[in-house]
């Protein structure tokens, strides 16, 4: 039998296909669905992942029985499943497991209007459900089940998009997209290129467009930065003015200038930012915590108000909820819109990121430069036996140097200078991970290895 608990994550459903995610589990988990969402009906998609359709389908199976209507979108980003689920006024599932190797899938699950489902908020009660069902039987179909239509939705999703940032008017620019064999080869075609509309001012050059879940030229993670490696070079070989590189459901976007150095995520959230907060001035703007401390400052010096929140796609939405923000940003490359039904989308952050570019005459470098003020580390994980046993030690080591000290996700300590840290627990592996910014970049790398020294024994 298997056990859902080892599948079923905070955010999502994610699983070795036919061994820990099957047929049989996805049928489960679509009767659960409809169970406690009440929806009667609800909207499907996939990406490119060759077991995709059969889960998909078996899915649809667990949903119609228990008399629900499925929409099947068929191939999809998951951001374009958000799109759905906000323009239907429906509840989704989008059948993905993002950068995972080949043999992984997964299920992102949203109620109506890409309202996100997490831990908190429903998946659990769907796992246990599900799990139920796995062990004692499906629920009996009902006299009348649901029915699976087609629909295509991505020319909306394109025009969609458009509709919300022109770019018409933009100066020529060459843009490299690197969709990594993932959905952003399915998506870019259509939103910035002109294989469903109008062109746009942009010559594409693309990298690995071919839609194959093995991933044959390299992972479709591009937070890592070996993944980056070939865009970077295209970038430079083609005289462009910047690249792009989407993970394998295209749900992120990362950017590189013109000579293939990377943009920071936290650059393009103060970009976009204050390019959000010209049409919506004074409103909040959610940041994480492990966002440079240049976002809020950025924010806040163009009038808005900055939002500081945990980690995590499901604290970012809440919050912008709660606040009703204009927009979101994530260290890791999330980007959440109210415009968008505060889900993320890395093609709206791209395009912002273009038309800030293509309105004005600098090179990219220069024009976030402005954005990029301190040094940042990145996030690294280093493996230890007690995470709070080693949170505790980083705590005692710094006490008598630290200026302010708060526990809301992990801990963060700030110095006299300016500098911090952020040392957090995975939430699925035995890790902890640092962050750390600082004024420069000795002042950075020296706090960086002093802590690390701590975590690492």
């Amino acid at each position: 039998m298997i056990d859902l608990s080892q599948i079923v994550k905070a955010y999502d459903v994610r699983g070795v296909v036919d061994e820990q995610l099957t047929p049989a589990v996805a049928r489960a988990i679509g009767a659960a669905f409809v169970a406690v969402t009440g929806a009667d009906r609800l909207v499907c998609g996939r990406d490119m992942r060759e077991s995709g359709p059969a889960l998909l389908a078996a899915f649809a199976e667990g949903a119609t029985g228990q008399g629900a209507e499925v929409i099947d979108i068929g191939l999809a980003s998951t951001d374009l499943l958000y799109f759905a689920s906000g323009r239907l006024d429906l509840p989704g599932a989008m059948f993905t497991a993002s950068h995972n190797p080949a043999r992984y899938n997964g299920i992102k699950l949203c109620r109506a209007g890409a309202q996100p489902i997490g831990s908190e908020t429903g998946l659990t009660e769907i796992r246990e459900l599900a799990q139920g069902y796995l062990t004692d039987g499906l629920p009996a179909p009902v006299d009348q089940p649901g029915q699976v239509t087609h629909q295509d939705l991505l020319l909306d999703y394109a025009r969609y998009l458009r509709e919300l940032v022109d770019l018409s008017g933009s100066r020529p620019l060459t843009v490299v997209v690197d969709a990594g064999n993932g959905m952003g080869g399915y998506t870019v075609p259509a939103v910035l290129g002109d294989a469903a509309l109008e062109p746009l001012p942009l010559t594409i050059v693309p990298l690995y467009f071919e839609l194959d879940g093995s991933f044959p030229n390299h992972e479709a993670n591009p937070l890592d930065p070996k993944n980056l490696v070939d865009l970077q070079k295209a970038v430079v070989e083609a005289k462009a003015d910047l690249g792009l590189a989407f993970d394998g459901d295209a749900d992120r976007c990362f950017v590189v200038d013109a000579a293939g150095n990377p943009v920071s995520p936290s650059a393009v959230t103060a970009l976009v930012a204050v390019r959000e907060l010209a049409k919506a001035p004074g409103a909040p703007v959610i940041h994480n915590l492990i966002t440079s401390r240049a976002v809020p400052e950025i924010i806040a010096e163009h009038g808005g108000q900055p939002v500081r929140t945990r980690v995590g796609h499901s604290f970012i939405k809440a919050e912008m909820a709660a606040s009703d923000a204009v927009f979101g940003g994530e260290h890791s490359a999330h980007y959440y819109f109210r415009d968008f039904w505060r889900a993320d989308t890395g093609m709206l952050a791209a395009l912002h990121v273009l038309a800030a570019l293509g309105e004005q005459p600098q090179p990219l470098a220069e024009l976030t430069a402005r954005y990029e003020r301190y040094a940042a580390s990145g996030e690294i994980n280093s493996e230890v036996a007690d995470q709070a046993a080693r949170v505790a030690e980083v705590a005692a080591h710094f006490a008598g140097r630290t200026v302010e000290r708060d526990e809301l996700d992990g801990l963060t300590l700030t110095f006299g200078d300016g500098s911090w840290l952020n040392v957090r627990a995975s939430n699925t592996e035995p890790l902890l991970r640092l962050n750390v910014e600082a004024p420069d970049q000795q002042a950075m790398a020296a706090l960086r290895d002093e802590a690390l020294s701590v975590i690492r024994g």
